[in-house]
């Protein structure tokens, strides 16, 4: 379900403050977030930040085509190690 139309994004206020003054000072060093659940805002297109997947941080540069998802969407949270050799070699010939 998503959020309502009269509440707006969910945009975490602290992670908010950090791109304002990161934007301010003109730093280049990502921000780390642990708030996956934050709404991408046009604020922080061109930033760099690191978003925790559970065990490490992923690094996520901002681009225009991310605004309106979600910080999480660009930090998996699953490590895919493929399908087994064994069902590729059962294949009938």
């Amino acid at each position: 379900m998503s959020r309502s139309m009269k509440k707006g994004p969910y945009v975490d206020e602290g992670v908010y403050r950090k791109v304002a003054a990161a934007k301010q000072s003109g730093a280049r060093a990502p921000i780390r977030v642990w708030n996956r659940a934050c709404t991408i805002v046009p604020e922080f297109v061109g930033v760099n930040f690191e978003v925790h997947n559970g065990r490490a941080f992923a690094k996520v540069y901002v681009t225009e085509d991310m605004v309106g998802h979600k910080l999480g969407e660009f930090a998996p949270t699953r490590t895919f190690k493929g399908h087994t050799a064994r069902a590729t070699s059962a294949a009938p010939k």
